[in-house]
C-alpha cells in the first residue's frame, strides 16, 4: 500500500504554468507525485533547489515543472530558437534520451525545440541540430563538455540546468566533467540539483555551483521502495540459471529486468533464456546506441518481455509495464541494490524484486538488505509442480474465454466434432499450449545438512575447538553399501562441503546424487560415493587434470562408516596423476632447493675452511 508520503496530492491552482497543466490534464495526470508538487510550489520559481527524491517518483515530469517558469515566463509560447535557455545534465544516454521524451510532450504546446548531446550518436548531427537552434539541450557530461571545447555549444543565453541522477553522474567518474560544465555557465542562473541521496560529494557541489539552494526531501529515506515486494530466493550454488529461468515462468509479470554483473555474464544468460524460448534482448555497455534503443523500443511495445542488463547499461531507464526485477548476480553494495529494484514499484506501480542467492553467499545479501532497510521474504525456487499448476491455469482460462464460434468457423467446427472426439480435441488443445511454453528447470534440494541445521553456531564451534569432526548427511536415503574415499583437505584446510562437493563430481565424473556422507577432519575429509559408481569413480581419479596439484582422493583402507576413524590411504592407493604435495623441511641456511628422495630436502656439506 502506498504510504501517505507517497501518495500523489492534487496541485495548488494556478501553481502550474497553465500550458503545462494543460498538458499534464490530456496526459491523464489527475494528480501529482509528492516530489511533482514540491516543484508546483510558486515560492520556488526563482529558487536553486537540491532535491532528494527515490527513482521512479516522477522527476522528470518534476523538474520540467520547475524549470516552466525561467523558460517561458508569463508566455504561452517559446520565440524562434537560437541559444539554449536550459540544459539538462543526465549520466546516461538512455536517460538523456528518455528525459528529451518526457519533456518534448510536457512542452509539446509551447513549440519548444529540444536538441540531445550523447555519446555514441553522430556529432555531426548533433552540431547541424545546435546550429539550427534549441531551446532546451539534453546531454550526457562527456558530449556536452566536447561541443563546450569546440564551441559548437554556446551557454551564453542559459537561464536554467538541472542536473538529474547527480549521485549516479558523481559514481560514475563525471565530476571533473561536471565542474567544467557549470563553470562555462552563465553566473546569473538556476541551478537544480536531483538526486537519490546526498552524499558528501553532492554536497559540496551543491556549495560551489549553487546560490542558497533550498533542500527538498520529497520521500523520507524509510519509506524508499514501499511498492516493492523484496523476496530473498536461496539456491545452490550451480543453479543460479535455472533459477532465474523459474522465477520468470512461474511470474505473472508482463516484462522482467534481469541484472548481471558483467557483459559476458548478460551474453551468456540471455543466449540461455532466448535457446528457452523467451522474448528476451540485452543491454551492455559494448553494445552500439542504436542497439540498446532498439532493446528499449522492444521491450516498452511488448515485443521482448525479458531484458538482460548490467548497472551500467541499465541506469536510470524506465519501462511502464516493469513489474518484475531479478537480482541474477547478488549485489554488492546497498546503492547497487536500490538503484537496480529502482526500476520496477515506479510512481505508485506495485513491483517484485528476486534476489537470486547461493546458500553460501546468504550472509552478504542479508548484509546489503539490512544495510538498504529493506526486509525481504525468504523463499526457495519455484520447481516444476507450481510452474506447470500455472500453466493448467492459464489453458483452463484460455479455454474458458474463447468466444462461440463465427459463422466462418461453426461448419468446420462441427466437422471436427463429428470425426474427433471431444477428448481428443482436449487433448490436442493441451499439447499445443504446453509446446508453446518454455520446460521447466528440475532444481534439486539445498544442500542443507539435517544434523548441522539444528544446531547452533556455538555448539559447531564447542565441536570444532574439541576437534570432533563435521558430518553432512546422505543427500540419498537409499545410500548403503557406498564405498568411501578420502580427500587431503580437512578442517585446517577451511574445507567446507560447499565447495568439495563440486570438486568430488568434478574429479570423479559422478553427479551429486552420487554422493553421499561427507565427514571433515582435522586434517582430511572422508566421503562416500554410491556403490554402482565407486569402481568408475575410482578409474576416474588417474586422469589428469580432474584435480589441482596438492590435492589427493585415494580409497580409504578399511572402509568403515564415518563413525569409526577410518585412516586415509594416501600410499599405494594414490594414483600417479595425484602426487601428494609434502611441505619442503628446510633445514637452516644450508638448504637446497632441490629435494631428494621422499621430498625431503637434502643440506648442503659444510665448506671447507681455509
Amino acid at each position: 500500500m502506498t504510504s501517505a508520503e507517497d501518495a500523489p496530492r492534487s496541485a495548488p491552482p494556478g501553481a502550474i504554468h497553465p500550458v503545462l497543466a494543460a498538458a499534464l490534464a490530456d496526459r491523464g495526470y489527475a494528480q501529482l507525485t509528492p516530489v511533482q508538487s514540491e516543484m508546483a510550489n510558486a515560492e520556488l520559481r526563482d529558487a536553486d533547489l537540491l532535491v532528494s527524491a527515490r527513482t521512479g517518483s516522477g522527476k522528470t515530469v518534476a523538474f520540467g515543472i520547475a524549470i516552466a517558469p525561467t523558460l517561458l515566463g508569463d508566455g504561452a509560447r517559446f520565440a524562434p530558437a537560437d541559444r539554449p535557455l536550459g540544459l539538462v545534465i543526465a549520466p546516461t544516454r538512455e536517460l538523456a534520451i528518455q528525459v528529451q521524451r518526457e519533456l518534448d510532450w510536457l512542452y509539446a504546446a509551447t513549440g519548444m525545440v529540444t536538441a540531445t548531446c550523447v555519446g555514441g550518436m553522430d556529432m555531426r548531427k548533433e552540431r547541424r541540430a545546435l546550429d539550427h537552434g534549441a531551446h532546451l539541450v539534453v546531454g550526457t557530461p562527456g558530449r556536452l563538455r566536447d561541443h563546450i571545447s569546440k564551441g559548437v555549444l554556446d551557454l551564453g543565453a542559459l537561464r536554467v540546468v538541472v542536473l538529474d541522477e547527480a549521485d549516479e553522474m558523481l559514481d560514475l567518474g563525471f565530476r571533473e566533467d561536471l565542474e567544467f560544465i557549470l563553470g562555462a555557465a552563465p553566473a546569473q542562473r538556476r541551478t537544480l540539483m536531483f538526486s537519490a541521496t546526498v552524499p558528501r560529494g553532492i554536497a559540496e557541489l551543491a556549495k560551489t555551483f549553487q546560490r542558497d539552494a533550498v533542500r527538498i526531501a520529497a520521500t523520507a529515506a524509510s519509506e524508499q521502495h514501499a511498492d516493492i515486494d523484496y523476496q530473498l530466493m536461496l539456491v545452490r550454488r550451480d543453479e543460479r540459471e535455472h533459477a532465474v529461468i523459474n522465477t520468470l515462468l512461474e511470474s505473472e509479470s508482463r516484462s522482467a529486468l534481469v541484472f548481471c554483473h558483467t557483459r559476458e555474464a548478460v551474453r551468456h544468460l540471455t543466449a540461455r533464456l532466448a535457446n528457452r524460448g523467451f522474448s528476451v534482448v540485452s543491454l551492455s555497455g559494448e553494445m552500439a546506441q542504436s542497439e540498446r534503443s532498439n532493446a528499449l523500443q522492444s521491450m516498452r511495445d511488448g515485443r521482448s518481455h525479458v531484458c538482460v542488463a548490467t548497472d551500467v547499461a541499465a541506469r536510470g531507464i524506465d519501462l511502464p509495464s516493469l513489474d518484475l526485477v531479478i537480482h541474477a548476480d547478488v549485489p554488492s553494495n546497498p546503492a547497487t541494490l536500490l538503484h537496480r529494484s529502482g526500476r520496477t514499484g515506479r510512481a505508485g506501480r506495485k513491483g517484485v524484486c528476486v534476489l537470486i542467492v547461493p546458500e553460501s553467499r546468504r550472509g552478504a545479501a542479508q548484509r546489503v538488505l539490512t544495510l538498504a532497510k529493506l526486509v525481504a521474504t525468504i523463499r526457495v525456487a519455484p520447481g516444476i509442480a507450481e510452474i506447470e499448476a500455472r500453466y493448467r491455469r492459464q489453458i483452463l482460462d484460455a479455454a474458458l474465454a474463447t468466444a462461440a464460434p463465427d459463422e466462418s468457423e461453426a461448419g468446420f467446427a462441427a466437422e471436427l466434432l463429428a470425426r474427433v472426439s471431444p477428448e481428443q480435441l482436449a487433448v490436442a488443445f493441451l499439447r499445443q499450449q504446453l509446446s508453446a511454453r518454455p520446460v521447466p528447470e528440475d532444481l534439486l534440494p539445498l544442500p542443507l545438512d539435517a544434523v548441522q541445521a539444528r544446531k547452533s553456531l556455538r555448539d559447531r564451534r564447542a565441536e570444532a575447538d574439541r576437534g570432533e569432526p563435521e558430518v553432512r548427511e546422505p543427500r540419498r536415503a537409499d545410500m548403503q553399501g557406498g564405498v568411501w574415499f578420502s580427500l587431503s583437505l580437512g578442517r585446517k584446510q577451511r574445507a567446507d562441503p560447499k565447495w568439495l562437493l563440486p570438486m568430488i563430481c568434478k574429479a570423479g565424473g559422478v553427479s551429486k546424487r552420487d554422493v553421499g556422507s561427507i565427514r571433515i577432519e582435522d586434517t582430511a575429509t572422508l566421503f562416500e560415493i554410491s556403490a554402482e559408481r565407486a569402481a568408475e569413480f575410482a578409474d576416474r581419479l588417474g586422469q589428469p587434470g580432474g584435480l589441482e596439484r596438492g590435492i589427493v582422493i585415494a580409497p580409504v583402507a578399511g572402509a568403515r562408516p564415518p563413525s569409526g576413524r577410518a585412516k586415509p590411504d594416501h600410499g599405494k592407493g594414490a594414483k600417479p596423476g595425484n602426487k601428494p604435495f609434502r611441505k619442503p623441511q628446510h633445514r637452516g641456511k644450508a638448504a637446497t632447493g632441490r629435494p631428494g628422495p621422499g621430498g625431503k630436502f637434502k643440506a648442503k656439506p659444510p665448506k671447507p675452511r681455509t
